[in-house]
């Protein structure tokens, strides 16, 4: 009896301690990226997403394919933020502050939505080259990951922004790239 009540605390302690364990605040997140882009010269996609969003797991993906994942490794430091969680009733999940960033970052929309995945394109610096509210219909809809030809297009833009030697054939690979997945 005595082991299992031992066992019991060291569960309740360890449960304890993980909750105890914070998150990284957005502003962590960020600094951790411009300190990479610094050090190889790139540019910063922060990307504001959350785990209910198809979109922004369609965007990890597409990121990943083995055309994509080079360009984009080869301009960008990628680093995530969790924001939008309380839409399905976890607000707690989000990274701290990240409501400040998207903010900060024009993801907030004149009605007060923030489309996810939002993109904010930047330097090592943190100062916004584009971001992806720039290719908006409206306020319901999400260009995070671009499926029409207008959206396509814009994506490219803000990309091409965050790393202007991107080469033609690059931009190729990614606007078929983004042709193809918006068929899928």
């Amino acid at each position: 009896m005595r082991k299992v009540v031992v066992a019991v605390l060291a569960i309740l302690l360890f449960g304890t301690m993980t909750l105890a364990q914070k998150s990284p605040k957005a502003s962590d997140i960020l600094k951790a990226a411009q300190n990479k882009a610094t050090e190889q010269n790139k540019s910063v996609l922060l990307i504001f997403g959350a785990s209910w969003c198809e979109a922004c797991h369609q965007l990890d993906i597409f990121f990943a394919l083995p055309d994509i994942a080079p360009i984009i490794d080869q301009h960008f430091v990628v680093a995530h933020v969790i924001f939008g969680e309380g839409a399905a009733g976890h607000p707690d999940w989000d990274t701290p502050g990240s409501d400040v960033l998207v903010t900060k970052y024009g993801g907030l929309s004149s009605s007060g939505r923030v489309n996810i995945p939002f993109i904010a394109v930047m330097d090592a610096k943190a100062r916004l080259l584009a971001n992806s509210e720039a290719a908006t219909k409206n306020d319901k809809e999400s260009t995070g990951f671009p499926s029409d030809l207008g959206e396509i297009k814009a994506f490219l833009a803000m990309l091409q922004k965050g790393a202007p030697t991107l080469t033609a054939e690059d931009v190729h690979k990614l606007e078929n790239g983004l042709h193809e997945a918006a068929a899928d």
